[in-house]
């Protein structure tokens, strides 16, 4: 499976972003898909997932500021990034999980700068 991102860019503080990733190859066993971010000299952190039923799970720093979304038919999952803080600054990386033993599958990132 390779995914890929989009959608990232600079913004001022209170601004909106959105980013898109779409999944393309072998997606069927594809379960949960996710954001993860990682900003200089920190570790890469859990944003939001979304499984194929649409349960969803935020990051307690994003929570009520970011949306995740999914579309299963086109294999394509959304990040609305609403009222962005400098802290939200970091490349994102699209997650895709499959089902046992496959591993999971990680695009190569976006870079969202938010200036203060």
């Amino acid at each position: 499976v390779q995914v890929m991102e989009s959608g990232g860019g600079l913004v001022q503080a209170g601004g909106s972003l959105r980013l898109s990733c779409a999944a393309s190859g072998t997606t069927f066993r594809i379960h949960t898909m996710g954001w993860y971010r990682q900003a200089p000299g920190e570790h890469r952190e859990l944003v939001a997932t979304i499984t194929n039923s649409g349960t969803t799970n935020y990051a307690d720093s994003v929570k009520g500021r970011f949306t995740i979304s999914r579309d299963n038919a086109k294999n394509t999952v959304f990040l609305q990034m609403n009222n962005l803080k400098p802290e939200d600054t970091a490349v994102y990386y699209c997650n895709a999980k499959r089902t046992f033993p496959l591993p999971d599958s990680w695009g190569q990132g976006t870079l969202v700068t938010v200036s203060s």
